[in-house]
């Protein structure tokens, strides 16, 4: 006799609803990777386009002087001269130089405030003296510097303002910062009449007066 051949099973294809379930998460799992390609490719575009170095420092704090001549705008380099800046920054924060005058200016070299009143009144600092403090900040065109009682002494509030780079200041006074926007105003300042007290600098004919001065950035 012929073996009995045992009925095959019949193998049925997976149903259609399967099918198409199957593609619609192949098609959402292409959909998210062609997102993060694109995510990374614009990451890396940015980081070439915009290359952030370890040498530019970052949040240095900006300060705005508002003035009878004008406005202008003072970069304080808090990365290389910490302690003087902070000392500013916390003066300027009181209120401090509000109303305080430029006693004494010389053109072609410096403007020189933040010590008295308009009628002569002395204003000192609350604070006191700072250590005299140093780096390589020089007195470039613009650099502001501590105003103090000589060669490396700390000073406490009053500064300067270069009309002009004078380097034989560097080392002797703690330059912290440079004006970025207005020098024009620096040196009309500078450059108005006053009686020479024998360096060249005096006190303003007219007073010039520091309406304010804040910080608008950090």
């Amino acid at each position: 006799m012929s073996p009995i051949e045992k009925p095959r099973k019949r193998v049925d294809n997976p149903p259609q609803k399967l099918q198409k379930s199957s593609r619609k998460w192949m098609y959402l799992a292409l959909i998210l990777i062609v997102i993060v390609i694109a995510v990374v490719a614009v990451v890396v575009s940015q980081n070439l386009l915009n290359p952030k170095s370890d040498n530019v420092p970052e949040g240095n704090p900006v300060a705005l002087f508002d003035t009878d001549y004008g406005t202008f705008k003072v970069e304080l380099f808090q990365d290389k001269m910490p302690e003087t800046v902070d000392n500013f920054v916390k003066l300027v924060n009181d209120g401090f130089y509000n109303g305080v005058i430029f006693h004494r200016i010389g053109d072609n070299f410096m403007i020189q405030g933040g010590g008295y009143y308009p009628n002569g009144t002395r204003k000192t600092s609350p604070y006191g003296n700072i250590p005299f403090e140093t780096s390589d900040v020089k007195h470039v065109d613009g650099a502001i510097s501590m105003a103090s009682t000589g060669a490396k002494v700390g000073g406490a509030a009053e500064f300067f303002i270069c009309d002009g780079a004078q380097s034989f200041l560097d080392g002797n006074y703690a330059a912290f910062g440079v004006v970025i926007e207005g020098l024009d105003v620096v040196r009309t300042i500078a450059a108005q009449p006053h009686p020479d007290g024998g360096d060249g600098t005096g006190k303003p004919d007219s007073d010039i007066v520091i309406n304010n001065i804040i910080i608008i950035s950090s």
